[in-house]
């Protein structure tokens, strides 16, 4: 039987080796994703269509436990804040939802225009912008235009040829890491959770936890 996500904390001497590799590979990522976003000369200053505004689900167990060690270097005072701006994200949303209406609401870390945990961010937050591929098995890649920021500035500039960039690498290296997880933890539930609902899931206990 699978263990409560805030259970999983308990053992935490188990997967703390596997976010250090993690580190490593946001690190590569992020690397990869500057060189890019260098030669298209483009910046992410900001917009109308602030990604912090989209609600993302993020799928690996890897990333939550990441998220907690983020939260882990904050005082009890701003992970309360935090908990509580993720309640009235959660409640807008639902309301949102069974009206029917799409909502774009800021991501509970979001600060002041900043990510709060910018270090420990999730791997969709440090890939979205540039153009950029997937890879198929046995077809053609998938490929994604960019956000309408990227879109405008290099418009403006006249730079409109792709720069290859492929996700791929990074989502198999990442999806290694999750299954090695999971059988280090015998945690085998299907993860998918905003950023607000993970925050909603750890309490003031968890980060007493060593």
């Amino acid at each position: 039987m699978n263990l409560p996500l805030e259970r999983l904390l308990t053992i935490r001497h188990r997967y703390l080796p596997l976010l250090k590799r993690l580190e490593t590979l946001f690190g590569e990522m992020n690397q990869a994703y500057t060189a890019v976003a260098g030669q298209y000369g483009f910046q992410c200053n900001g917009c109308a269509d602030n990604c912090c505004l989209t609600r993302f689900h993020h799928h690996t167990l890897l990333e939550y436990l990441y998220l907690v060690e983020g939260l882990r270097t904050l005082e009890s005072d701003a992970r309360h804040a935090m908990y509580e701006k993720a309640l009235a994200v959660s409640a807008a949303v639902d309301d949102a939802d069974r009206q029917g209406k799409a909502l774009r609401i800021m991501c509970p870390l979001n600060r002041n225009e900043r990510c709060t945990l910018y270090p420990y961010r999730p791997m969709i937050c440090r890939l979205h912008g540039i153009p950029h591929e997937l890879q198929r098995s046995g077809g053609n890649p998938i490929k994604n235009p960019g956000c309408d920021a990227f879109f405008n500035q290099c418009r403006q500039r006249g730079q409109t040829d792709y720069i290859r960039f492929d996700r791929t690498p990074f989502y198999q290296q990442m999806a290694a890491l999750e299954q090695e997880l999971r059988k280090k933890t015998g945690y085998s539930d299907k993860f998918k959770l905003t950023i607000a609902q993970m925050l909603m899931s750890i309490t003031d206990n968890a980060y007493e936890i060593d």
